[in-house]
Order: C-alpha cells, then sequence, then structure tokens
C-alpha cells in the first residue's frame, strides 16, 4: 500500500480534536480499519469521509460506538436498498 494514501492517525486526531482512543473503538468494532506502518498507525484516504461521519455522530449527536454501529449498518442497508429499486426499475423499464 503506498503511503501517499494513508494519513497518521495522530495527525487527523490533532487536527479534528478527538481522541486516538474513539478511533481505536471504531476500528475494534470493524467500522474503520488501520494500517500500522513500523508503529505508527494510519488510515487510508478513503475512508476519511466516514470518518468524520463518525465523529460528528459521536462528538456533534453524542452517540456512542454501538449506535454508530447501528446507524452505520442501518445506512448501508438502505443504500443496498436503494441499489436494488434502480436494478428492478431498470428490468422493468426493459418490459415497457
Amino acid at each position: 500500500m503506498q503511503t501517499e494514501y494513508l494519513i497518521a492517525i495522530d495527525e487527523f486526531c490533532v487536527k479534528h480534536d478527538i481522541e486516538v482512543s474513539f478511533i481505536n473503538s471504531l476500528q475494534e468494532t470493524g467500522l474503520i480499519e488501520i494500517t500500522t506502518i513500523d508503529e505508527a498507525e494510519f488510515i487510508h484516504v478513503e475512508q476519511i469521509r466516514q470518518l468524520e461521519k463518525f465523529i460528528r455522530f459521536h462528538y456533534e449527536m453524542d452517540i456512542n460506538i454501538e449506535g454508530i454501529e447501528t446507524i452505520s449498518h442501518l445506512l448501508e442497508r438502505v443504500n443496498e436498498l436503494q441499489q436494488e429499486i434502480v436494478a428492478l426499475k431498470n428490468k422493468v423499464g426493459l418490459y415497457e
């Protein structure tokens, strides 16, 4: 994995004024992945949007890790269902 696509967790936490333990909790529940290189922990750039959403849930809305996990699962399910609806509409459109 190329390091230019990784962001150091320590720097991210300082910039966003959050605790490293929060990110570790998200990693423990499987909501994000942490990459370790030479004892330094990094998060991939592609996960930043998701991580920032979790930060807002926790720090602005006071939602705990379990609640964030539930919300994340429900949002993924809604997205899957929306994709299924689009696919079904396309299929019906072929028969019209």
